[in-house]
């Protein structure tokens, strides 16, 4: 069975084309076929595409920054050139699609008709830089695949089952009815790391407290109890919570007010200002990419340094919560393109945690690791970095609905 999943991000497109053989699933996630991730963030106007297949690595620069033209080239690249691992497009049997809000009606993997992209347009008003883009997705491959069936699978489902106290705001009871209540996103991520996180420690998943930290352009953590998340950092939209490549964050909601009443700002510019123009941007006036943040402050940038230390505040202050939900924790997992990536912000959060037993493995955690643990023998947390694999999760559930 030859999945294509695609996986569209605020600021990239992630996807891969997966070629299942057999009666069952593998139980370890099997290398894709092809690989292809479209980045936004590299030059401004215009987008990178660089695909992986049968061991080339092909990169170009996109003529167009539209996102429906980009997964069209994108696409073209499975049939044609080095990468080349389909005759014909036809061939694909089905399209997965990671979706952010699902909203309280969808918390399981659905096939995509016409009352599910109304959804999924109606709720873009809570995701407002995801869901229109998931929408754009499943409306380009209906144009270039035409026919092929298409599964939305939703970010905010693995959060569904959380408690009612971990759902709700303090607010009026007839507003929550209204369905103003915390989702939760990165669900798929955060479900796959906490599998992927007892598999490694060869633990059963109702024996263990976890918490998993998606750590990437958005940012959220999940506390994880017997397999099922129980509480997270986003809420009702991605903007609650951690902050972020460009997003703020948790603030103090009296702030939005106080800008427009004060100095005049209207409601676009303080969603643009809170989501596009805060977290690790703003703060350090650089870049919403560690990457660029952390060459700043090898340079001994002073506001690079602040933007490192506000961002591992909020993040353990935030596992705090999460740990006071769990009543403990057996393991903490980091995933995303920081969470793997940035060996300096695992040091120091869990530098932070050292009162809970917390030891890194300091040269494991600066090696790169992936699926792997990087805590020492006697430390009383188990620490692991687990490459996020949100493709594979979903490539998984669209071969279940066809099973």
């Amino acid at each position: 069975m030859k999945i294509l999943v695609l996986n569209a991000g605020s600021s990239s497109q992630k996807s891969c084309l997966f070629d299942l053989q057999g009666k069952s699933l593998p139980d370890r996630p099997p290398d894709p076929a092809w690989k292809a991730h479209i980045d936004w963030t590299v030059k401004s106007g215009t987008a990178v595409l660089t695909v992986k297949a049968n061991g080339e690595t092909v990169e170009t620069e996109l003529e167009s920054s539209s996102k429906k033209d980009a997964i069209a080239e994108m696409l073209a690249t499975l049939t044609t050139g080095k990468t080349r691992v389909l005759d014909r497009l036809s061939e694909i049997e089905t399209v997965g699609h990671r979706v952010v809000h699902g909203g309280s009606d969808y918390s399981d993997a659905v096939v995509v008709n016409s009352e599910v992209k109304d959804a999924i347009d109606r709720l873009s008003i809570l995701a407002p830089a995801h869901n229109r883009v998931n929408l754009e997705g499943i409306e380009a491959i209906e144009k270039i695949l035409e026919n092929v069936p298409q599964v939305a699978v939703f970010d905010t489902g693995f959060h569904s089952q959380m408690p009612e106290s971990a759902k709700m705001y303090p607010l009026p009871k007839e507003w929550c009815d209204r369905g103003i209540r915390r989702y939760g996103f990165h669900g798929i991520s955060h479900d796959y790391c906490t599998r992927r996180t007892a598999q490694i420690l060869g633990r059963d998943l109702e024996d263990l407290k976890i918490i998993t930290c998606h750590l990437g352009n958005g940012c959220s953590l999940a506390a994880v109890r017997h397999g099922k998340s129980i509480d997270t950092t986003m809420g009702f939209t991605p903007l609650e919570g951690l902050m972020m490549g460009t997003r703020s964050g948790s603030i103090d909601p009296a702030i939005p007010l106080y800008l427009m009443r004060q100095h005049g700002l209207d409601l676009d510019e303080v969603e643009r200002l809170l989501e596009k123009e805060s977290g690790l941007k703003g703060v350090s006036g650089i870049s919403s990419d560690w990457r660029s943040i952390r060459e700043a402050l090898q340079k001994g940038d002073e506001r690079a340094r602040l933007t490192l230390d506000l961002y591992v505040h909020r993040l353990v202050s935030n596992m705090g919560a999460m740990l006071t939900s769990l009543g403990g924790v057996d393991a903490i997992s980091f995933t995303g393109g920081v969470g793997e990536h940035a060996p300096e912000i695992r040091q120091y959060a869990c530098e932070k945690l050292a009162f809970l037993g917390v030891k890194l493995d300091g040269d494991r955690n600066q090696s790169s690791p992936e699926d792997e643990e990087i805590s020492t023998s006697d430390s009383a947390v188990r620490v692991l970095v687990i490459s996020a694999r949100e493709e594979w999760a979903i490539a998984r559930e669209c071969w279940q609905l066809q099973h």
